[in-house]
């Protein structure tokens, strides 16, 4: 199959990685040329254009930060729309509102194409070596069709249900790392006013009750200081925003999340859009002149195991 990749980012560049590494005939499309050159060295074809890519490819998959920046890419002047053919499958691999890819999706549809919602979860680490998860929503026949793909792409894979539903599920995934990050950083924060002995504090937490994923990855670069997790704030705030959006448009009288928004607006009011998002410790750091740092933990996280086979993730019932 020959697959058409558009957007090189912190994500999408690991991912259409994976496709490369793995033998796949894949093109590219990015606004960034120089990312665009980096994958053509390893093999890529370039595209000058979403339609470009579309008119060669049988799957073209758009992995972009925004809605707005998908719609532009599928609807535009030279967008995929304009030349997709009848059978090509459309992959929506960001993390969007489930409203919009099923819209999305229509128009591909009504072309004679077929749509999937494949965002992915486990964090970029896990990307770059096709350990990360995929939560992918369609209908049966196009998730049967995709799965050899997006088993090279992740290792475990997730068909959630019709379009909307992996868009619904990995906003309430996103939702559920950030108050996690924002414990640890309280965690972490108190046990040093505490006296406590940063190292140990995180052993503490990794051997309890108390872990969490990511506890155990974004704890480790908080600590050495890099807080480098190829995510931010305005990505965060995004994330949360819609979780909550979805809580309120169904009657949810949820209590964390609107103190979550309002912590995750205040850090991107004081530091900026793109600071990267665990340096929402720095609250914690500013009023209380701690440095939440220590010795002996890794500037970025990585993956330590072997990348491996995918397979569906089945649901029982």
């Amino acid at each position: 199959m020959k697959v058409g990749f558009i957007g090189l980012g912190n994500v999408g560049g690991k991912l259409a990685g994976s496709l490369l590494r793995n033998g796949h005939d894949v093109t590219v499309r990015d606004l960034d040329d120089a990312l665009c050159g980096k994958f053509q060295a390893l093999g890529a074809k370039i595209a000058s254009s979403p339609a470009e890519l579309a008119q060669t490819c049988e799957l073209v998959i758009t992995c972009l930060p925004s809605p707005a920046a998908c719609s532009a890419v599928l609807e535009g002047e030279d967008g995929i729309l304009s030349t997709l053919t009848p059978g090509t499958i459309w992959a929506e691999m960001s993390t969007t509102v489930a409203s919009e890819v099923a819209r999305m999706a229509e128009l591909v549809q009504a072309k004679g194409g077929h749509a999937i919602e494949c965002p992915v979860s486990g964090g970029c680490h896990r990307a770059a070596t096709g350990n990360i998860s995929i939560f992918a929503g369609c209908d049966r026949e196009t998730f049967e069709r995709m799965l050899p793909v997006l088993t090279t792409l992740g290792r475990r894979v997730l068909h959630t249900g019709p379009i909307g539903t992996a868009s619904t599920l990995k906003v309430m995934t996103n939702y559920l790392a950030t108050v996690n990050l924002i414990s640890v950083a309280e965690a972490l924060t108190t046990m040093k006013a505490a006296g406590i002995d940063l190292a140990t504090t995180y052993k503490a937490i990794e051997i309890s009750s108390g872990t969490s994923f990511v506890a155990e990855t974004e704890g480790q670069v908080i600590l050495n200081g890099s807080r480098d997790i190829s995510f931010t704030m305005d990505l965060v705030n995004k994330d949360i925003g819609l979780f909550q959006s979805i809580a309120e448009a169904h009657g949810v009288p949820l209590e964390m999340s609107p103190l979550i928004n309002e912590i995750f607006q205040d850090g991107e009011r004081r530091y900026g859009p793109r600071e990267l998002s665990p340096n929402i410790i720095k609250r914690l750091e500013d009023e209380t002149g701690l440095d939440i740092t220590a010795p002996g933990f890794p500037p970025e996280m990585l993956d330590d195991e072997p990348e491996e086979a995918g397979y569906e993730v089945v649901v029982p019932r």
